[in-house]
């Protein structure tokens, strides 16, 4: 049975904090929302040591670790009396300052702005302690224009964010192609174009784009319209798998609330091993959670192949995120960073093993 969900939608702040002018050029504001809603919990369940936990995601399909996990009720049945409190983000760099903040104390996000939080934090403020999913994420173009990865030169590709993990990976292919672009303002041999993914399809449909590098819906929504998938991320990575989505916590949260943090790991935990066992049903109720925040559920055309596209694993992937990392350097968005202690995976394996799963490495990135 499904759980009520509260929803709280927040719109980005800036990546980096030297460019608030170019991100408010581009429609980034800092407004948000708090409607204060809350999971419902069963009467009588006992509360942990926390009366709620404010978690946060993207109404993306590769975060349906969350999505699905709160429309199932199956992150609330780990809580018991401990109230789920859900605010929803259409950016990493959003997230990243509601925790900071406080807002949330827990969140699933992509391994750049993870990385951007931590060095820019001096590591004192959150903690990788689990991965969620990999892959999803594709270059989609207008056939008509690009017909091959050579053509991609010269032509407005976007991405949802400046810095954020598809913009990274976007420059770090370009510079790979050999070609120039400047990181902060995306001109150069490529415009890079950054755009919010609600409204990426109208930039497509209306030709300001040609194509983009985007995460799953998205990527579907545009071959719907008309695009065609040139290269799919995977194909760049060993063994095709590279982190899209972690789950990180405010490190005073997990001092604080140890218990509440298993909790929410083991409902992650159970909530991926029933995704993976009963994949439409579980491609059904992201499609229901999205619905409820949009209003309109995606269709066959769209969720189907994007769904296929996504592997939901507990495992972070720790070694594609120190590759990530170097991607982001490599393209001059972010200094050299020391990503020692951003992995605290102790919880995680604590639940994986009493489960009977397989530990997880943490790439010689961990607390110890």
């Amino acid at each position: 049975m499904s759980a009520a969900r509260p929803l709280t939608t927040l719109r980005p702040f800036a990546v980096l904090a030297a460019l608030p002018l170019l991100l408010t050029a581009c429609g980034y504001g800092a407004e948000s929302t708090d409607d204060g809603r809350q999971t419902e919990v069963a009467a009588g369940a006992e509360k942990l040591s926390s009366d709620e936990v404010k978690i946060g995601y993207f109404p993306n399909l590769t975060h349906a670790t969350a999505l699905v996990g709160v429309q199932e009720g199956l992150l609330q049945k780990e809580l018991g009396g401990t109230k789920i409190k859900v605010s929803t983000f259409n950016a990493g760099p959003s997230e990243i300052e509601a925790l900071n903040a406080g807002s949330i104390d827990i969140g699933w996000i992509g391994p750049s702005p993870a990385i951007n939080g931590y060095t820019k934090s001096n590591g004192k403020n959150l903690r990788i302690i689990s991965g969620s999913a990999s892959g999803g994420v594709k270059l989609v173009v207008n056939p008509e224009k690009i017909k091959s990865l050579k053509d991609v030169k010269g032509k407005r590709i976007a991405t949802p964010q400046l810095g954020n993990t598809q913009d990274v990976a976007l420059l770090n292919w370009i510079a790979e192609q050999g070609w120039k672009v400047d990181a902060q303002s995306g001109r150069g041999d490529v415009s890079v174009v950054r755009t919010d993914n609600k409204i990426t399809p109208d930039a497509y449909n209306a030709g300001s784009i040609d194509g983009a590098w985007v995460p799953e819906p998205t990527a579907s929504k545009l071959v719907a319209e008309g695009g065609k998938v040139l290269l799919d991320e995977a194909d760049l990575w060993p063994d095709k798998k590279f982190v899209i989505t972690n789950i990180i916590v405010r490190q005073a949260f997990l001092k604080e609330h140890p218990d509440v943090v298993e909790a929410v790991l083991r409902g992650s935990v159970k909530t991926n091993e029933w995704i993976n066992a009963n994949p439409d049903k579980a491609k059904a109720s992201a499609n229901a959670a999205l619905k409820e925040e949009s209003g309109k559920a995606l269709p066959a055309e769209v969720i189907d192949p994007a769904w296929k596209s996504i592997t939901f694993l507990d495992d972070p992937l720790a070694s594609t995120l120190d590759t990530e990392a170097e991607h982001a350097v490599q393209s001059g968005l972010l200094e050299k960073p020391d990503l020692k202690g951003i992995y605290d995976l102790a919880p995680l394996n604590k639940v994986l093993k009493a489960e009977g799963k397989d530990e997880v490495d943490d790439a010689g990135l961990g607390t110890e």
